[in-house]
């Protein structure tokens, strides 16, 4: 772009000088900003909390991704990774039709996109739960923009995890993680979650989790508005709204929308923070910003051991339900303002067409 000098002293010429000024503060302003194109792992690790977990299976989350997104297994065994269209584009659902037609397929793995690989496999038993299935890779047609797509239903006894996570928050360390997930086909089930757990699908104590969960179960003793489903941090042996159960400040009644964002953020040490969102249109809302919960010991600090799990407690407790079509985690807090940027590539990203295969 060319500028040229202002040629007349006049008024008209600072008038002239005045908005020009205007707009190099507005561009300044807007380069301080967070990035927001890309997929939300370039809009993090532009704000400085590039993500150690990546995973959907509807979408690559790099602009550039260009690898496998799920894989299939087939009932006579056969595997196929399904990757996307195009680099940084939607998952290739067609490959994944062909492949499956007249056979039932699952999804076997999940893969991190992110550079720590850290792929997500159908998990084993813990001391809640039998070991697990793999959800039907066809049980959640779904459109982005218009686009046919698949996400991953868990019904009871499903769930997937990475007991040899690398670059994850450990031992009080920060960290933040989101995911897209549904009001629709959830329950009171222990306990549909995504995030840091365990290594050893045992129930090693209070802050041995930090994931965020979707569902309609409310802790005992807490207070819960309206009917959900709620989003709530796992921080083992307790789901939080706020520090210790008590909510009645709270005008937070759950999220009922077909496509929701689920939020979470903790410091380790100090505080943790809620936030949602309908991930079809709109903002993200806070539902808690505050204390960690010191009713009983153990989550100051947080002791979380790095583990990912997807769909399940963190001793595999998987009676629960619960739709997931996208996720990240970051080791370090993020700011409002990438978080804010990331809701907005989700909505851009056009989910919708949910319908629920039985």
């Amino acid at each position: 772009m060319t500028f040229y000098p202002f040629r007349r002293p006049g008024l008209l010429g600072m008038f002239a000088k005045v908005a020009f000024l205007a707009f190099l503060f507005c561009a300044g302003a807007g380069a301080a900003s967070a990035k927001t194109s890309g997929g939300p792992c370039d809009i993090l690790k532009d704000a400085g909390t590039p993500c150690v977990a990546a995973h959907s299976t509807t979408r690559a989350l790099y602009a550039d991704y260009n690898g496998p997104l799920y894989q299939l297994r087939r009932t006579d065994g056969r595997t196929r990774d399904i990757g996307v269209v195009t680099p940084g584009g939607i998952a290739d659902a067609a490959a994944q039709d062909a492949f499956c037609t007249d056979r039932t397929c699952i999804i076997d793995i999940i893969y991190d996109q992110s550079p720590q690989h850290n792929d997500l496999t159908i998990e084993a038993r813990g001391t809640a739960g039998k070991a697990d299935y793999g959800a039907d890779a066809e049980a959640l047609p779904v459109t982005l923009n218009g686009h046919h797509v698949y996400g991953v239903r868990i019904d009871r006894r499903m769930g997937y995890r990475d007991n040899e996570a690398t670059g994850t928050a450990r031992n009080g360390e920060p960290e933040s993680m989101m995911m897209v997930t549904s009001a629709f086909n959830v329950n009171s089930g222990c306990c549909f979650d995504y995030g840091n757990t365990e290594v050893t699908n045992v129930d090693t104590g209070e802050g041995h989790m930090d994931a965020v969960y979707f569902g309609t179960r409310c802790k005992p003793g807490a207070t819960c508005l309206g009917s959900g489903p709620w989003v709530a941090a796992d921080l083992e042996n307790g789901l939080y709204q706020s520090a210790d159960g008590g909510n009645e400040k709270s005008s937070y009644r759950g999220n009922t929308t077909p496509f929701v964002t689920a939020f979470l953020k903790n410091d380790g040490r100090t505080f943790f923070e809620l936030r949602s969102g309908d991930a079809q249109k709109g903002l993200l809302s806070q539902i808690y910003h505050g204390p960690l919960p010191t009713a009983k010991p153990g989550y100051v600090p947080m002791q979380q051991e790095g583990g990912i799990v997807l769909g399940t407690g963190g001793d595999n407790s998987n009676r629960d339900t619960g739709l997931f079509f996208e996720g990240w985690m970051t080791k370090g807090i993020t700011s409002r303002a990438a978080e804010d940027a990331v809701q907005a590539n989700i909505v851009a990203a056009g989910y919708g067409g949910l319908q629920l295969k039985h």
